[in-house]
C-alpha cells in the first residue's frame, strides 16, 4: 500500500517537473523559433513582391507596344434583364379591427 503511495506520488510530482521544464525552455527557445518563422516569411514576401513587380513591369512594357486604343466597353445585356429574386410568397397587408 506505501509503494503504490509512492509511486502515485513519484508520478505526480514528475508530471510537475516535466511542466516547470517545458515551460522554462520553451522562454528560452519559443522567441527564437518565432524570429525565424517571421524572418522566413519575410523573405517569401519580398521574393513574391519583387516577383510581382518584374511581371508588371514586363507587361506595362507589353502593353505600351501595342495600340493605344482606349476604349471602354459596357455590357448592357445584364442591365436589360436584372436577376430574379425568389419569391417565397405573397405579402398580405392586415388591417386592425376595433
Amino acid at each position: 500500500m506505501q509503494e503504490a503511495s509512492f509511486s502515485g506520488l513519484r508520478f505526480i510530482i514528475g508530471i510537475i517537473a516535466f511542466y516547470y521544464i517545458f515551460k522554462f525552455l520553451a522562454r528560452i527557445f519559443l522567441p527564437v523559433l518565432v524570429k525565424k518563422a517571421v524572418e522566413n516569411a519575410s523573405e517569401n514576401f519580398q521574393r513574391q513582391q519583387q516577383y510581382n513587380q518584374q511581371y508588371n513591369q514586363s507587361n506595362s512594357w507589353q502593353n505600351t507596344s501595342r495600340n493605344n486604343n482606349d476604349e471602354i466597353i459596357i455590357n448592357t445585356a445584364n442591365a436589360k434583364h436584372p436577376r430574379e429574386t425568389k419569391k417565397v410568397g405573397e405579402y398580405v397587408d392586415y388591417e386592425e379591427i376595433d
